[in-house]
Protein backbone atom coordinates (compact mmCIF):
# COMPACT_ATOMS: atom_id res chain seq x y z
CA UNK A 1 0.00 0.00 0.00
CA UNK A 2 1.39 3.35 -1.12
CA UNK A 3 1.39 5.83 2.13
CA UNK A 4 -0.36 8.63 -0.15
CA UNK A 5 -1.50 10.52 2.83
CA UNK A 6 -4.96 10.65 1.24
CA UNK A 7 -7.45 11.26 4.00
CA UNK A 8 -11.62 11.27 3.53
CA UNK A 9 -13.39 13.82 6.08
CA UNK A 10 -16.74 15.51 6.09
CA UNK A 11 -16.63 19.24 5.03
CA UNK A 12 -19.17 21.48 3.25
CA UNK A 13 -21.81 19.66 1.81
CA UNK A 14 -20.45 16.20 1.48
CA UNK A 15 -17.85 13.85 2.44
CA UNK A 16 -14.27 15.33 0.69
CA UNK A 17 -10.88 13.33 -0.18
CA UNK A 18 -8.05 15.65 0.98
CA UNK A 19 -4.18 15.28 0.23
CA UNK A 20 -1.39 17.56 0.89
CA UNK A 21 1.85 15.95 -1.59
CA UNK A 22 5.06 17.42 -2.01
CA UNK A 23 3.65 20.16 -4.62
CA UNK A 24 0.85 21.00 -2.20
CA UNK A 25 3.40 20.87 0.89
CA UNK A 26 5.40 23.33 -1.05
CA UNK A 27 2.92 25.83 -2.38
CA UNK A 28 1.38 26.06 0.83
CA UNK A 29 4.77 27.35 2.87
CA UNK A 30 5.00 29.76 0.08
CA UNK A 31 1.55 31.03 0.78
CA UNK A 32 1.98 30.59 4.22
CA UNK A 33 5.40 31.70 4.59
CA UNK A 34 5.72 29.02 7.19
CA UNK A 35 6.79 26.03 6.56
CA UNK A 36 4.38 22.73 6.85
CA UNK A 37 5.69 21.85 10.05
CA UNK A 38 5.41 25.57 11.67
CA UNK A 39 2.06 25.64 10.32
CA UNK A 40 1.26 22.14 12.18
CA UNK A 41 2.96 23.39 15.20
CA UNK A 42 0.69 26.75 14.62
CA UNK A 43 -2.30 25.29 14.58
CA UNK A 44 -1.71 23.32 18.09
CA UNK A 45 -0.47 25.65 19.62
CA UNK A 46 -3.38 28.56 19.20
CA UNK A 47 -0.47 30.71 17.16
CA UNK A 48 -2.72 30.34 14.01
CA UNK A 49 -3.27 32.91 11.39
CA UNK A 50 -6.52 32.81 9.20
CA UNK A 51 -4.67 31.82 6.39
CA UNK A 52 -3.31 28.38 7.49
CA UNK A 53 -6.78 27.00 8.19
CA UNK A 54 -7.88 28.61 4.41
CA UNK A 55 -4.74 27.51 2.44
CA UNK A 56 -4.51 23.82 3.77
CA UNK A 57 -8.13 22.86 3.43
CA UNK A 58 -7.99 24.93 -0.30
CA UNK A 59 -4.48 22.71 -1.10
CA UNK A 60 -5.85 19.63 0.67
CA UNK A 61 -8.64 19.76 -1.52
CA UNK A 62 -6.65 20.42 -4.77
CA UNK A 63 -4.12 17.57 -3.49
CA UNK A 64 -7.30 15.18 -2.99
CA UNK A 65 -8.60 16.08 -6.91
CA UNK A 66 -10.78 18.77 -6.57
CA UNK A 67 -10.18 21.52 -9.35
CA UNK A 68 -8.36 24.54 -8.28
CA UNK A 69 -12.03 26.68 -8.80
CA UNK A 70 -13.86 24.35 -7.31
CA UNK A 71 -11.82 24.30 -4.36
CA UNK A 72 -11.32 28.02 -4.04
CA UNK A 73 -15.08 28.12 -3.97
CA UNK A 74 -16.00 25.88 -1.46
CA UNK A 75 -13.34 27.62 0.93
CA UNK A 76 -15.00 30.96 0.08
CA UNK A 77 -18.19 29.66 0.91
CA UNK A 78 -17.38 27.37 4.02
CA UNK A 79 -14.66 28.86 5.73
CA UNK A 80 -13.98 32.14 5.20
CA UNK A 81 -17.30 32.78 5.80
CA UNK A 82 -17.85 30.78 9.04
CA UNK A 83 -16.32 31.01 12.25
CA UNK A 84 -12.09 29.98 11.95
CA UNK A 85 -12.58 27.23 14.48
CA UNK A 86 -15.54 25.49 12.76
CA UNK A 87 -12.62 24.39 10.54
CA UNK A 88 -9.45 24.04 12.59
CA UNK A 89 -9.77 20.58 13.32
CA UNK A 90 -10.35 19.74 9.58
CA UNK A 91 -7.03 21.83 9.09
CA UNK A 92 -4.90 19.69 11.75
CA UNK A 93 -6.43 16.76 10.65
CA UNK A 94 -5.72 17.47 6.81
CA UNK A 95 -1.82 19.05 7.34
CA UNK A 96 -1.08 15.60 9.76
CA UNK A 97 -1.77 13.38 7.22
CA UNK A 98 0.24 15.47 4.98
CA UNK A 99 3.32 14.96 7.21
CA UNK A 100 2.77 12.21 8.75
CA UNK A 101 0.34 9.91 6.43
CA UNK A 102 -3.32 9.08 7.04
CA UNK A 103 -4.13 7.23 10.55
CA UNK A 104 -5.54 3.93 8.59
CA UNK A 105 -1.68 3.65 6.95
CA UNK A 106 0.66 1.60 8.52
CA UNK A 107 4.28 3.15 9.16
CA UNK A 108 7.17 1.26 8.24
CA UNK A 109 7.72 -1.88 7.00
CA UNK A 110 5.19 -4.92 7.07
CA UNK A 111 5.93 -7.98 9.18
CA UNK A 112 6.91 -10.96 7.19
CA UNK A 113 3.73 -13.83 6.95
CA UNK A 114 4.71 -16.74 8.45
CA UNK A 115 5.47 -20.01 6.29
CA UNK A 116 2.92 -22.86 6.84
CA UNK A 117 4.27 -25.96 8.44
CA UNK A 118 4.54 -28.94 5.54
Amino acid sequence: MARDARIELDFADGTYSFRLGWGELATLQEECDAGPYMILHRLHSHQWLIQDIANVIRLGLVGGGLPPAEALKKVRQYVERRPPLENHPIAIAVISAGLLGAPEEPVGEQEAPVPEAA
